[in-house]
């Protein structure tokens, strides 16, 4: 039989919209859109595509410490980036130096816009726990 445990950062918007932060199933966890949000679940830095970036990595590793994984099992990642021309370059440096020499797969789509008004990035991602941390 398979485990199954999930995670929420206990925000507003979860219960509301029936979702977890992350679900893990067998070896395999899957994590929710990160954004950049507080510990209450308030929107933080609109329109700063760097400070929302280091916050939705700094929320994901909320969820990897309580998997106790690492960035170094993430298998893939899919950013969704609203006006994807002007930010390219700021996510691929962000992305090289969040995950070093590790190289997960990886998915940028471009989009018109995002739950919160000035939210310009958002961040999910699956791992295998299988593999080294």
């Amino acid at each position: 039989m398979t485990t199954i445990d999930s995670y929420s950062h206990d925000v507003s918007g979860e219960k509301e919209f029936g979702f977890a932060q992350a679900i893990r199933v067998g070896d395999t966890i899957y994590v929710s859109g990160q954004l950049s949000h507080d510990a209450d679940g308030d929107f933080l830095h609109p329109d700063d595509f760097d400070a929302q970036l280091q916050q939705s990595y700094a929320n994901f590793e909320k969820v990897l410490a309580h998997y106790g994984a690492t960035r170094n099992q993430v298998v893939s990642e899919t950013q969704f980036i609203v006006d994807l021309p002007k930010h390219n370059t700021a996510m691929a440096a962000a992305n090289l130096a969040y995950f070093g020499d590790h190289r997960p797969t990886s998915s940028t789509i471009g989009v018109a816009s995002l739950f919160f008004p000035g939210q310009l990035i958002e961040i999910s991602f699956v791992l295998d726990t299988r593999l080294p941390a």
